[in-house]
């Protein structure tokens, strides 16, 4: 699945969601964006006709080895990067913006509320070479800012954002620490309940066989 996972979102987006990445009448994009859309997928399927056209003259096994594993090495950490900046922590709630059976409208979820649910990561060295994603919260709060002033823009945002602001644990020159952090999302982040507006992660034990008390002493 996670091999997959960012090819289908560009098709057709996150479960429950509607629209393409490429398709310029998506209700992704707004009518000036269109053509740009146009040229982006224009120059998608010129890519994959190259591809095509490589595999056909130097055989399938060449293309694959030179463009197909770096491309699943790019998506799994894409799928790696965009888990852990959403997932994995203890207290990242989960909040609601749905009609209940009554009709009445619960807007819980706010844009500024779903930026604060996400949470910064420390990638050591990788941090320079990609262009310092780590600095998510940020990102998903002012997503204009350039990727060269996220990091002064994180410095400055993080006395103003006190305890809504998660403090990264701090990696060596390699962000090994956070394959743990996976793991244990992994193991313990099941599900969110149907009831309530603002939920939080919980275990399925039939999926695991742990025991509820012994998850509780770690959160």
């Amino acid at each position: 699945f996670p091999l997959l996972a960012f090819p289908v979102y560009l098709w057709y987006r996150s479960p429950g969601k509607t629209g393409s990445h490429f398709l310029p009448s998506s209700d992704l994009f707004s009518p000036k964006e269109k053509s740009d859309v146009i040229v982006s997928t224009t120059c998608w399927c010129i890519m994959i006709s190259l591809l095509v056209a490589l595999a056909c003259v130097f055989g399938p096994v060449p293309v694959l080895m030179l463009y197909g594993v770096p491309y699943l090495v790019f998506v799994m950490w894409l799928d790696l990067v965009t888990y852990l900046h959403h997932h994995g922590h203890n207290d990242l709630p989960w909040y609601r913006g749905e009609t209940s059976g009554n009709d009445h409208y619960l807007q819980e979820w706010s844009y500024l509320r779903g930026g604060l649910t996400t949470v910064d990561r420390d990638y050591g060295w990788i941090n320079n070479i990609h262009h310092d994603i780590g600095t998510h919260v940020i990102h998903h709060l002012f997503p204009q800012i350039p990727h060269y002033h996220l990091v002064e823009a994180t410095k400055a945002a993080r006395p103003v954002l006190g305890r809504y602001y998660r403090e990264p644990e701090k990696s060596g020159p390699l962000p090994l620490h956070l394959f743990g952090v996976l793991l244990r999302s992994l193991r313990v982040d099941h599900f969110v309940s149907d009831v309530g507006d603002v939920v939080y992660y919980q275990t399925d034990h039939s999926l695991n066989g742990t025991d509820w008390a012994e998850d509780a002493k770690h959160k």
